[in-house]
């Protein structure tokens, strides 16, 4: 899991944020799960509200201004260009839903489909930089997609992003890749993101989605604490070579992980 530099060069994950019906639960949820304090969204960008840990950025919540809108998590790559990146989106097989749009002098997005339906988002950044903590409690640590086209996928984001894609299912135990930026070695350590397949274990309807992954420090503590805040255990603690790891959803339903990155499995 790379965590090169403050800056986020092209196709690193830079931020990220969840729609949800109640606002306010959400701050209740996310701030006692993984210590977050929270900015007064205004009305002027719907309310968006950033999420801060230790006074640093961590990710934002977004009411719903749509009950269709889905109640999920949503990762952004990071562009030098948003304009160049959704012509890439679209050239290499994707569908671009959202933009390129400015917003304010904060940056410009682009939301996207891959060619499988998993949503992301692109961002050109402005002033928002994107995240100001990774890597630590309360903070982002990793994402990965979830399809049932993995050639499609991988050869997909390899165009956008220009990631190198590298079979590592024999260390992960699963039908599992990993990406890394154009010029680093194919090795977890500069890993950015992931991609796993939606085998039978899934159910039908599932759809292709990404999954954020949020660092803690002991991983069934946190899953036991969303449980006591409404939440609920989608797949129970595990331990892999990266650290052990649980999937959760929020009191709402968006679903999301937790990984303690210091619990790694030993062989």
């Amino acid at each position: 899991m790379s965590t090169d530099s403050d800056e986020f060069s092209e196709g690193m994950p830079c931020w990220a944020d969840v729609t949800l019906p109640d606002l306010e639960a959400g701050k209740r949820f996310y701030g006692e799960l993984l210590g977050w304090t929270f900015d007064v969204g205004t009305a002027r960008f719907g309310y968006y509200t950033q999420a801060s840990r230790d006074g640093r950025k961590a990710a934002a919540l977004v009411p719903k201004t749509d009950g269709r809108m889905p109640t999920a998590w949503g990762v952004y790559f990071a562009s030098s260009d948003a304009v160049a990146t959704a012509g890439r989106i679209e050239a290499a097989g994707g569908r671009i839903i959202v933009g390129p749009m400015g917003i304010a002098d904060f940056g410009r997005m682009v939301v996207a489909a891959d060619p499988d339906g998993a949503v992301f988002g692109v961002w050109q950044a402005g002033s928002h930089r994107g995240f100001e903590l990774r890597g630590e409690p309360g903070s982002y640590g990793w994402t990965e997609v979830y399809t049932r086209d993995p050639k499609a996928v991988d050869a997909f984001y390899e165009a956008v992003f220009g990631f190198e894609s590298t079979d590592v299912s024999e260390e992960a135990g699963m039908e599992f890749a990993i990406w890394t930026p154009a010029g680093k070695p194919a090795t977890p350590e500069h890993a950015v993101g992931g991609r796993a397949v939606l085998d039978d274990s899934f159910p039908a309807e599932m759809p292709a989605h990404f999954l954020t992954y949020f660092v803690v420090d002991g991983c069934d503590a946190a899953a036991h604490a969303a449980v006591g805040l409404g939440g609920r255990i989608l797949r129970e603690p595990q331990d892999t070579p990266y650290g052990r790891f649980a999937v959760l959803a929020d009191d709402q339903g968006a679903s999301f992980a937790v990984i303690d990155l210091a619990r790694v499995r030993q062989g």
